[in-house]
């Protein structure tokens, strides 16, 4: 076998597996509820805000 078939074979190979990671990934991402997507960014948001007291405050703590 050529060189050059072993780096084609090679790269086929590495396509393949970044489309199967991406696809894990979307499919993990796309099971979310709007209301745990919700729930993890204010908690993400919560947590932010403690270790900065200077973080952004949500919208609905604005003076």
């Amino acid at each position: 076998m050529r060189w050059w078939k072993v780096i084609g074979l090679a790269g086929v190979a590495g396509v393949a597996a970044t489309g199967v990671v991406i696809a894990r990934a979307e499919r993990r991402r796309q099971a979310y509820t709007p209301d745990e997507i919700r729930t993890r960014l204010r908690a993400r948001l919560e947590e932010s805000s403690q270790d900065d007291p200077k973080a952004v405050a949500p919208a609905d703590q604005v003076p």
